[in-house]
């Protein structure tokens, strides 16, 4: 039978994700068919987890948590105490969402959104020659004389958490969701 890329292909030879002239899909396409669910559902189980270990340590020290708010220098004074009282609540929901699988698309771009905000700020920061805790899971604020930030690990930890919303907002159907169980495919 005759065989053509994948629509979406980015080479005519990509061997690997081939349908052939009658619609059959190539081995290693159902493969990826068939993990994709799965492999949805633990970035999405992950995601919800770094949510909950970011909001939880916030929530329980709201001062703190607009301390480091405030140890970017990046926003208006005026608005850094309810940005650093409000964060925390909208991570913990955003986390309830996510875990849930409940518009996961569109829960994944805003999971990107914060985190591209994040990056800005760790990048604001280190251009600036601030040494500030960050503060993602607890803490942050100014550190002590001496101490540094490895901002390269902090720019990396951010990409990573991109990637991961990359993936579900290319592939958000997942195992055990709400959106599978309110649009249920045939």
């Amino acid at each position: 039978m005759a065989r053509g890329p994948i629509v979406g292909s980015n080479s005519a030879t990509d061997s690997t994700l081939q349908v052939d002239a009658v619609g059959e899909v190539s081995p290693a396409l159902h493969r990826f068919r068939t993990a994709q669910p799965w492999i949805s559902l633990v970035v999405r189980l992950v995601i919800a987890g770094i949510l909950v270990a970011a909001a939880i340590p916030k929530l329980m020290d709201i001062p703190q948590s607009v301390i480091a708010v405030r140890a970017y220098r990046l926003l208006p004074e005026a608005i850094v105490p309810l940005v650093g009282q409000m964060l925390p609540v909208v991570e913990l929901l955003l986390a309830a969402v996510v875990l849930a699988g409940l518009f996961t698309r569109q829960a994944a771009v805003v999971w990107q959104l914060m985190m591209l905000g994040f990056l800005i700020g760790v990048i604001w920061a280190w251009s600036h020659g601030l040494q500030i805790d960050c503060g993602c899971f607890g803490g942050g604020g100014d550190l002590a004389e001496g101490e540094t930030t490895n901002y390269p690990v902090h720019l990396a930890e951010r990409v990573g958490f991109l990637a991961m919303g990359a993936f579900l907002v290319a592939f958000p159907r997942s195992r055990f969701s709400l959106d599978a169980w309110m649009n249920p495919k045939p």
